[in-house]
């Protein structure tokens, strides 16, 4: 193995990527918690796993690869368990049997006992080729590529044979030795494994619905016999901090936990109805919520009409949509684009959901409300603000205030289309006048579920499917459809997409705007200067081949005017 060049934080010091300062930090921090360096610094939110991976690349003379672009061979993977390869942090990604040589990722390419270990198991049969990868990624690519045994079947064999005493059951859920605890355990990892969102326990007269919310859509996993539902409750109360004595009232919680190596929280929300307690727990991955500005999918030049909107120095730009349409991952995106030691970015959320570096980030409290909380924030020397949302006419006036006087505002906002939150605002009281000459910009965005790449079909539109993507000649015009395989779960759709609206007001919609217009003229006026609604943006991704006109036709309206 080479000899390492110089330390890792002498060389992040030196490339730029930390400062002499956060290095003392870390190194003070790592006598605490014993984690590798570049782990620690992970940790601290200094670097990306995928910076330090670049970094101890150079450092080690090693090569180093993204294991999300990598799939591992089966023939590679047959030759090491899955308990040495979660032990020793490694994954066999191929074999060439010409030449006997095995490729393996590791999270410590210097591990010699490790390697030790895998010339015995291997009986010295294969030349090894180790290479760098992020500790996380190898954890998460371990539970992708091994097959995920989910022990959810035997957990529920031992409940029902068992002969458990429920009634008792939730004195003694402290014990991880408690199948209970261990199936809700499972639970939470299936989820996470699944992709899910959301989980939905559901008591119903005599069983339990599980479902999960994977790409946006409800599925049912399970069904459990309702006998199960006290001692679940329970346990799920106790890890989210609830009070298990109250069952009449709605509660809310967090559980936070490590899951294939990943820290995750979960939202916890209860709701009594007729059957029982209803929990829905909203699942938070920081590293899979964070999207990079190019990351959103637009074209050149919706992105460059939104870097030009992110550029003025003042006034206020809404991303508008419902519940779940990634209102929060868009608007993240646009600070991580504007984050740097030279702006003060200061936000108030309910609650935070993906903490930051440098931001300064505060979550609505009982103490704390959202006009509040600005009027606090504007003592605070910020350039930028975001608002999580604006729900009320207090909070839309110091927000619109802190855009008037010099300070560039973020914040969401629930309507159903970016002309639509002009109307919305001033129900709420705002003046016109006020609304003129303040709004940057308004985003309106919904996602839609993407095909999946390994089984969509091609196919030929019918005629009323080309009318409802705009194309009125007789012409064969090809499209997409989902089929469904064993990698999307049979489904036809892996993942997400976002498409959007960008409403760039200029004088002669501030016009109508302060005159306060109706919604047709505003509408009007801002397509003859070239804005294109959500209708237009997701025909353009059916054409393209990324998502179906089912898809589309299901979370948008194609027959508005495009």
């Amino acid at each position: 193995m080479n000899e390492v060049k110089s330390p890792l934080g002498e060389l992040l010091v030196g490339k730029g990527v930390i400062s002499a300062d956060q290095l003392r930090i870390a190194l003070t921090e790592q006598r605490k918690s014993s984690l590798a360096l570049g782990q620690e610094l992970v940790r601290l939110g200094f670097v990306s796993d995928a910076t330090l991976r670049e970094a101890l690349s150079e450092n080690l003379e090693q090569d180093a690869v993204d294991l999300a672009h990598v799939l591992p061979t089966a023939n590679a993977v047959a030759l090491i368990p899955k308990d040495m390869a979660k032990r020793h942090l490694l994954l066999p990604l191929s074999l060439d049997p010409a030449s006997g040589q095995l490729r393996i990722a590791m999270a410590n390419p210097k591990n010699l006992v490790a390697l030790d270990q895998l010339r015995a198991l291997l009986r010295n049969a294969y030349q090894l080729e180790p290479v760098l990868a992020a500790e996380a990624d190898i954890l998460r690519a371990i539970e992708q590529h091994y097959g995920y045994e989910l022990s959810l079947d035997g957990i529920l064999h031992e409940i029902e044979t068992g002969q458990l005493d429920y009634a008792s059951l939730s004195s003694q859920l402290a014990e991880y030795s408690q199948p209970v605890v261990r199936l809700i355990d499972a639970l939470l990892a299936d989820a996470v494994h699944r992709g899910a969102s959301d989980m939905h326990f559901e008591p119903e007269a005599h069983f339990v619905r599980i479902r999960y919310r994977i790409d946006g859509v409800l599925r049912q996993i399970r069904s459990l016999h309702k006998t199960y539902w006290p001692a679940m409750v329970v346990r799920l109360k106790v890890i989210s901090g609830m009070n298990i004595a109250e069952t009449r009232a709605p509660q809310d919680g967090r559980i936070s936990l490590s899951i294939a190596g990943r820290p995750l929280d979960f939202r916890v929300a209860t709701q009594p109805t007729l059957h029982g307690e209803n929990l829905v727990l909203r699942i938070l991955d920081k590293q899979k919520g964070l999207l990079k500005l190019e990351e959103l999918g637009l074209p050149d030049d919706s992105l460059g009409v939104l870097k030009r909107m992110m550029a003025r120095p003042e006034g206020i730009i809404l991303v508008t949509g419902p519940t779940g349409s990634g209102k929060t991952t868009t608007l993240y995106s646009l600070l991580s684009h504007l984050n740097h030691e030279a702006v003060n970015i200061m936000t108030l959320e309910d609650p935070v959901e993906y903490p930051l570096p440098l931001l300064r980030q505060t979550s609505v409290s009982e103490k704390i409300d959202f006009a509040g909380g600005i009027r606090a924030m504007l003592r605070q020397d910020p350039d930028l603000i975001l608002i999580g949302e604006i729900r009320d006419q207090d909070t839309a006036e110091m927000a619109l205030r802190a855009a008037m006087t010099g300070h560039q505002v973020y914040s969401t906002l629930h309507t159903h289309s970016a002309i639509g939150a002009i109307p919305r605002l001033l129900d709420m009281g705002i003046l016109p006048d006020i609304l003129a000459g303040n709004i940057i910009g308004i985003v309106a965005q919904r996602l839609l579920r993407r095909l999946c790449p390994h089984c969509k079909q091609p196919d030929t539109a019918s005629a009323a499917e080309r009318a409802l993507l705009g194309r009125d000649d007789d012409a064969a015009l090809p499209i997409w459809r989902a089929r469904g395989c064993a990698r999307c779960d049979e489904h036809g759709y892996r993942g997400r997409l976002a498409v959007l609206e960008i409403l760039k007001p200029d004088e002669a919609l501030d016009e109508l705007i302060a005159r306060r217009a109706t919604p047709r003229e505003l509408r009007l006026q801002a397509e003859s200067s070239g804005f294109r609604p959500l209708a237009g943006d997701a025909i353009r991704r059916v054409l393209e081949g990324a998502t179906s006109l089912e898809e589309a036709q299901r979370v948008v309206d194609l027959t508005e005017r495009r």
